[in-house]
Protein backbone atom coordinates (compact mmCIF):
# COMPACT_ATOMS: atom_id res chain seq x y z
CA UNK A 1 0.00 0.00 0.00
CA UNK A 2 1.23 3.81 -0.39
CA UNK A 3 1.81 5.41 2.64
CA UNK A 4 4.06 8.52 3.60
CA UNK A 5 6.33 8.29 6.09
CA UNK A 6 8.98 10.61 7.98
CA UNK A 7 11.84 8.87 7.44
CA UNK A 8 14.09 12.06 8.53
CA UNK A 9 12.94 14.40 11.26
CA UNK A 10 12.39 17.67 8.38
CA UNK A 11 9.66 18.32 6.07
CA UNK A 12 11.84 16.70 3.05
CA UNK A 13 12.16 13.64 5.12
CA UNK A 14 8.32 13.52 4.69
CA UNK A 15 8.59 11.05 1.92
CA UNK A 16 5.78 8.69 -0.24
CA UNK A 17 6.84 4.85 0.18
CA UNK A 18 5.60 1.13 -0.71
CA UNK A 19 4.82 -0.57 2.67
CA UNK A 20 3.22 -3.79 3.65
CA UNK A 21 -0.61 -3.73 4.25
CA UNK A 22 -1.13 -4.51 7.40
CA UNK A 23 -3.27 -7.19 9.16
CA UNK A 24 -5.90 -7.14 11.68
CA UNK A 25 -4.74 -9.09 15.02
CA UNK A 26 -7.35 -10.23 17.75
CA UNK A 27 -9.62 -7.66 18.63
CA UNK A 28 -8.51 -4.81 15.74
CA UNK A 29 -10.13 -4.31 12.53
CA UNK A 30 -8.62 -3.08 9.19
CA UNK A 31 -9.58 0.35 7.83
CA UNK A 32 -9.45 1.39 4.50
CA UNK A 33 -9.10 5.22 4.96
CA UNK A 34 -10.87 7.67 2.89
CA UNK A 35 -9.14 11.46 4.81
CA UNK A 36 -6.80 12.70 7.11
CA UNK A 37 -6.51 15.83 8.87
CA UNK A 38 -3.62 17.75 10.13
CA UNK A 39 -2.98 19.00 13.48
CA UNK A 40 -0.22 21.10 14.92
CA UNK A 41 1.19 17.85 16.65
CA UNK A 42 1.75 16.28 13.36
CA UNK A 43 3.62 19.25 12.01
CA UNK A 44 5.75 19.20 15.77
CA UNK A 45 6.17 15.06 14.72
CA UNK A 46 7.64 15.22 11.25
CA UNK A 47 9.87 18.16 12.38
CA UNK A 48 11.05 16.56 15.37
CA UNK A 49 10.31 18.80 17.80
CA UNK A 50 7.38 17.03 19.67
CA UNK A 51 9.92 13.61 20.24
CA UNK A 52 13.29 13.72 18.45
CA UNK A 53 13.74 10.13 20.00
CA UNK A 54 11.02 8.77 18.40
CA UNK A 55 11.71 5.51 16.08
CA UNK A 56 11.84 5.77 11.87
CA UNK A 57 10.16 5.47 9.76
CA UNK A 58 6.60 6.54 11.08
CA UNK A 59 3.20 6.93 9.52
CA UNK A 60 2.55 10.27 10.80
CA UNK A 61 -0.80 11.94 11.54
CA UNK A 62 -3.70 10.92 14.34
CA UNK A 63 -6.29 11.40 12.36
CA UNK A 64 -8.67 9.93 10.04
CA UNK A 65 -11.36 8.30 9.10
CA UNK A 66 -12.76 5.42 6.85
CA UNK A 67 -14.48 2.14 6.03
CA UNK A 68 -13.66 -1.33 8.26
CA UNK A 69 -12.79 -3.86 5.10
CA UNK A 70 -11.91 -7.05 7.78
CA UNK A 71 -12.30 -7.86 11.08
CA UNK A 72 -9.66 -9.57 13.38
CA UNK A 73 -10.94 -12.76 15.91
CA UNK A 74 -12.96 -11.52 18.93
CA UNK A 75 -14.16 -8.05 17.27
CA UNK A 76 -17.72 -7.55 18.30
CA UNK A 77 -19.81 -4.37 18.02
CA UNK A 78 -18.50 -3.63 14.37
CA UNK A 79 -18.80 -5.30 10.83
CA UNK A 80 -17.64 -4.96 7.63
CA UNK A 81 -19.04 -1.50 5.65
CA UNK A 82 -18.76 0.36 8.85
CA UNK A 83 -17.86 3.84 8.67
CA UNK A 84 -15.59 4.42 11.42
CA UNK A 85 -13.14 7.15 12.58
CA UNK A 86 -9.74 6.09 15.08
CA UNK A 87 -9.56 7.38 18.04
CA UNK A 88 -6.45 9.30 18.54
CA UNK A 89 -5.53 7.29 22.38
CA UNK A 90 -6.20 3.74 21.43
CA UNK A 91 -5.92 2.60 25.22
CA UNK A 92 -8.14 5.67 26.50
CA UNK A 93 -11.36 4.14 26.64
CA UNK A 94 -12.88 5.55 29.24
CA UNK A 95 -12.46 6.58 32.91
CA UNK A 96 -9.24 8.76 34.13
CA UNK A 97 -6.54 9.51 31.51
CA UNK A 98 -2.93 7.79 33.12
CA UNK A 99 0.27 7.34 31.78
CA UNK A 100 -0.51 3.77 30.81
CA UNK A 101 -3.17 5.30 28.25
CA UNK A 102 -0.98 7.83 27.10
CA UNK A 103 1.30 5.47 25.17
CA UNK A 104 -1.18 4.58 22.57
CA UNK A 105 -1.40 7.46 20.19
CA UNK A 106 -1.82 7.15 16.71
CA UNK A 107 0.86 9.19 14.72
CA UNK A 108 3.83 8.35 16.78
CA UNK A 109 3.98 5.83 18.46
CA UNK A 110 1.53 3.79 16.82
CA UNK A 111 1.96 4.39 12.63
CA UNK A 112 -0.40 6.93 11.96
CA UNK A 113 -3.54 8.08 8.95
CA UNK A 114 -1.08 9.28 5.86
CA UNK A 115 -1.57 5.92 4.67
CA UNK A 116 -4.04 3.68 2.37
CA UNK A 117 -4.89 1.27 5.22
CA UNK A 118 -4.44 1.09 8.97
CA UNK A 119 -5.28 -1.24 11.65
CA UNK A 120 -7.12 -0.08 15.39
CA UNK A 121 -8.19 -1.99 18.07
CA UNK A 122 -11.85 -2.53 17.72
CA UNK A 123 -12.78 -0.66 20.62
CA UNK A 124 -11.42 2.61 19.84
CA UNK A 125 -12.56 3.00 16.05
CA UNK A 126 -15.52 4.94 16.77
CA UNK A 127 -18.61 4.59 14.16
CA UNK A 128 -19.05 8.48 12.17
CA UNK A 129 -22.03 10.57 12.26
CA UNK A 130 -24.08 9.72 9.06
CA UNK A 131 -24.40 13.12 7.86
CA UNK A 132 -20.58 13.64 7.80
CA UNK A 133 -18.55 13.14 4.70
CA UNK A 134 -15.07 11.37 5.54
CA UNK A 135 -13.57 14.34 4.82
CA UNK A 136 -15.56 16.04 7.66
CA UNK A 137 -15.36 13.22 9.95
CA UNK A 138 -11.70 12.82 9.54
CA UNK A 139 -11.29 16.42 11.47
CA UNK A 140 -12.94 14.59 14.77
CA UNK A 141 -10.46 12.45 16.84
CA UNK A 142 -8.28 15.41 17.72
CA UNK A 143 -9.83 19.15 17.68
CA UNK A 144 -13.24 18.02 18.34
CA UNK A 145 -12.68 15.53 20.99
CA UNK A 146 -9.98 17.79 22.67
CA UNK A 147 -12.99 20.95 22.46
CA UNK A 148 -15.65 18.73 23.43
CA UNK A 149 -13.67 17.86 26.56
CA UNK A 150 -12.52 21.12 27.38
CA UNK A 151 -16.08 22.03 27.68
CA UNK A 152 -18.24 19.21 28.56
CA UNK A 153 -15.77 16.56 30.31
CA UNK A 154 -15.50 18.39 33.62
CA UNK A 155 -18.37 21.05 34.96
CA UNK A 156 -20.03 21.20 31.30
CA UNK A 157 -21.13 24.69 29.82
CA UNK A 158 -24.02 25.52 30.52
CA UNK A 159 -26.68 27.99 28.34
CA UNK A 160 -26.29 31.49 28.84
CA UNK A 161 -22.46 31.19 30.18
CA UNK A 162 -19.49 32.76 27.97
CA UNK A 163 -16.11 30.95 26.43
CA UNK A 164 -13.02 32.85 25.19
CA UNK A 165 -11.42 30.78 22.38
CA UNK A 166 -8.22 31.70 20.58
CA UNK A 167 -7.28 32.18 17.02
CA UNK A 168 -9.72 30.43 14.25
CA UNK A 169 -8.00 26.39 13.90
CA UNK A 170 -9.15 23.55 14.32
CA UNK A 171 -9.85 23.41 18.22
CA UNK A 172 -10.84 26.95 18.31
CA UNK A 173 -13.36 26.36 16.06
CA UNK A 174 -14.73 23.61 17.06
CA UNK A 175 -15.38 24.96 20.57
CA UNK A 176 -17.36 28.06 18.87
CA UNK A 177 -19.79 25.37 17.61
CA UNK A 178 -20.38 23.36 20.40
CA UNK A 179 -20.64 26.57 22.89
CA UNK A 180 -22.74 27.84 20.64
CA UNK A 181 -24.82 24.88 20.09
CA UNK A 182 -24.68 24.42 24.01
CA UNK A 183 -26.41 28.22 24.27
CA UNK A 184 -23.14 29.71 25.57
CA UNK A 185 -21.56 33.07 24.21
CA UNK A 186 -18.17 33.16 22.25
CA UNK A 187 -15.45 35.49 22.33
CA UNK A 188 -12.98 34.99 19.42
CA UNK A 189 -9.75 36.46 19.12
CA UNK A 190 -7.45 36.74 15.88
CA UNK A 191 -4.88 38.50 14.07
CA UNK A 192 -7.42 39.20 11.10
CA UNK A 193 -10.23 41.03 10.75
CA UNK A 194 -11.56 38.44 7.92
CA UNK A 195 -11.05 36.11 10.05
CA UNK A 196 -12.93 37.40 12.83
CA UNK A 197 -16.12 37.80 10.59
CA UNK A 198 -16.16 34.40 9.74
CA UNK A 199 -16.02 33.21 12.93
CA UNK A 200 -19.15 35.88 13.65
CA UNK A 201 -20.85 34.03 10.85
CA UNK A 202 -20.48 30.54 12.65
CA UNK A 203 -22.23 32.32 15.71
CA UNK A 204 -19.36 33.94 17.54
CA UNK A 205 -20.97 37.23 19.93
CA UNK A 206 -17.96 39.48 19.07
CA UNK A 207 -14.53 39.21 17.94
CA UNK A 208 -11.11 40.89 19.49
CA UNK A 209 -8.07 41.37 17.01
CA UNK A 210 -5.45 40.75 19.13
CA UNK A 211 -2.35 42.56 17.01
CA UNK A 212 -4.72 46.07 17.41
CA UNK A 213 -5.17 45.27 20.99
CA UNK A 214 -2.33 43.28 21.94
CA UNK A 215 -3.79 43.62 25.77
CA UNK A 216 -6.85 41.65 24.59
CA UNK A 217 -7.17 40.11 27.82
CA UNK A 218 -9.18 43.84 29.47
CA UNK A 219 -10.71 43.73 26.26
CA UNK A 220 -12.18 40.73 26.71
CA UNK A 221 -13.41 41.53 29.96
CA UNK A 222 -15.07 44.37 29.19
CA UNK A 223 -16.79 42.82 26.49
CA UNK A 224 -18.14 40.36 28.60
CA UNK A 225 -19.01 42.72 31.95
CA UNK A 226 -15.83 41.08 33.78
CA UNK A 227 -14.57 38.37 32.46
CA UNK A 228 -15.19 34.91 30.48
CA UNK A 229 -16.05 31.84 32.18
CA UNK A 230 -14.28 29.48 30.14
CA UNK A 231 -10.95 30.12 27.88
CA UNK A 232 -9.66 27.47 25.52
CA UNK A 233 -6.13 28.09 25.84
CA UNK A 234 -4.49 27.16 22.70
CA UNK A 235 -1.62 30.05 22.20
CA UNK A 236 0.95 28.86 24.99
CA UNK A 237 3.43 30.99 26.06
CA UNK A 238 2.66 34.27 24.85
CA UNK A 239 -1.21 34.07 25.48
CA UNK A 240 -1.46 32.48 28.91
CA UNK A 241 -1.12 36.19 30.70
CA UNK A 242 -3.71 37.66 29.08
CA UNK A 243 -6.08 34.63 28.67
CA UNK A 244 -5.90 34.62 33.19
CA UNK A 245 -6.56 38.44 32.85
CA UNK A 246 -9.65 37.77 30.68
CA UNK A 247 -11.18 35.11 32.62
CA UNK A 248 -13.85 35.72 35.56
CA UNK A 249 -13.04 35.70 39.36
CA UNK A 250 -13.92 32.06 39.71
CA UNK A 251 -13.23 31.15 36.12
CA UNK A 252 -12.02 28.39 34.26
CA UNK A 253 -8.63 28.45 31.87
CA UNK A 254 -8.66 25.09 29.87
CA UNK A 255 -5.27 24.30 28.92
CA UNK A 256 -4.72 22.93 25.37
CA UNK A 257 -1.63 24.21 22.89
CA UNK A 258 1.77 25.51 22.73
CA UNK A 259 1.42 27.86 19.62
CA UNK A 260 3.63 30.06 20.63
CA UNK A 261 6.14 28.47 22.74
CA UNK A 262 6.04 25.95 25.56
CA UNK A 263 7.50 28.04 28.25
CA UNK A 264 6.39 31.21 29.72
CA UNK A 265 6.31 33.81 33.08
CA UNK A 266 2.53 32.72 34.68
CA UNK A 267 1.37 35.81 37.42
CA UNK A 268 0.82 33.08 39.45
CA UNK A 269 -0.86 35.71 42.04
CA UNK A 270 -3.71 36.49 39.06
CA UNK A 271 -4.40 32.84 39.36
CA UNK A 272 -4.98 33.00 43.52
CA UNK A 273 -6.60 36.63 43.66
CA UNK A 274 -9.31 35.25 41.30
CA UNK A 275 -9.59 32.02 42.37
CA UNK A 276 -9.34 30.68 38.63
CA UNK A 277 -9.08 26.74 37.73
CA UNK A 278 -6.75 25.97 34.88
CA UNK A 279 -6.93 22.28 33.53
CA UNK A 280 -4.36 20.73 31.07
CA UNK A 281 -6.38 18.97 28.00
CA UNK A 282 -4.61 16.14 25.90
CA UNK A 283 -7.42 15.19 23.36
CA UNK A 284 -9.61 12.79 25.19
CA UNK A 285 -11.28 9.55 25.87
CA UNK A 286 -13.39 7.06 23.54
CA UNK A 287 -16.29 7.37 25.57
CA UNK A 288 -15.94 11.10 25.06
CA UNK A 289 -15.39 10.71 20.95
CA UNK A 290 -19.09 8.75 21.51
CA UNK A 291 -20.44 11.52 23.36
CA UNK A 292 -19.29 14.07 21.51
CA UNK A 293 -20.76 12.33 17.91
CA UNK A 294 -24.27 11.89 19.95
CA UNK A 295 -24.09 15.93 20.19
CA UNK A 296 -22.59 16.37 16.50
CA UNK A 297 -25.47 13.96 15.24
CA UNK A 298 -28.11 15.75 17.36
CA UNK A 299 -27.09 19.42 16.59
CA UNK A 300 -26.32 18.55 12.67
CA UNK A 301 -23.23 20.29 13.07
CA UNK A 302 -20.91 20.47 9.98
CA UNK A 303 -16.99 20.89 10.67
CA UNK A 304 -15.56 23.51 9.05
CA UNK A 305 -12.80 22.61 6.90
CA UNK A 306 -10.55 25.11 5.08
CA UNK A 307 -9.08 23.33 2.35
CA UNK A 308 -8.89 19.71 0.99
CA UNK A 309 -5.51 18.51 -0.69
CA UNK A 310 -4.84 14.98 -2.65
CA UNK A 311 -2.97 12.29 -0.98
CA UNK A 312 0.36 13.13 -3.14
CA UNK A 313 -0.21 17.07 -1.50
CA UNK A 314 0.09 16.02 2.00
CA UNK A 315 3.67 18.17 2.21
CA UNK A 316 1.66 20.99 0.96
CA UNK A 317 -1.08 20.47 3.16
CA UNK A 318 1.70 20.66 6.21
CA UNK A 319 3.10 24.27 4.69
CA UNK A 320 -0.02 25.43 4.23
CA UNK A 321 -0.49 24.51 8.43
CA UNK A 322 2.74 26.00 9.27
CA UNK A 323 1.59 29.41 7.69
CA UNK A 324 -1.21 29.20 9.75
CA UNK A 325 -3.11 30.91 7.18
CA UNK A 326 -5.95 28.47 7.20
CA UNK A 327 -9.32 28.84 8.32
CA UNK A 328 -10.65 25.48 10.59
CA UNK A 329 -9.25 22.27 9.22
CA UNK A 330 -6.49 21.18 6.92
CA UNK A 331 -7.76 17.54 5.23
CA UNK A 332 -6.04 15.27 2.67
CA UNK A 333 -7.90 13.45 0.72
CA UNK A 334 -6.41 9.70 1.05
CA UNK A 335 -8.85 7.14 -1.54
Amino acid sequence: MKAFQIQEFGQDGLRMAEVPAPEPGYGEVLVDLKAASLNYRDLLMVEGLYDGRMPLPLIPLSDGAGVVSKLGEGVTGLKVGDRVAGAFFQSWICGRYSHEKARGALGGPLPGTLAEQMVLRAEAAVPIPEHLTFEEAATLPCAGVTAWNALFAKDPLQPGESVLVQGTGGVSIFALQFAVAAGASVVVTSSSDEKLARAISLGAASGVNYRLHPHWGKDVRNLTGGGVDRVIEVGGAETLAQSLDAVRFGGRVEVIGVLSGVKAEVPTTMILHKAIEMRGIYVGSVEMFAAMNRAISTNNIQPVIGEVFGFEEAPKALRLLESAAHFGKIVIRVA
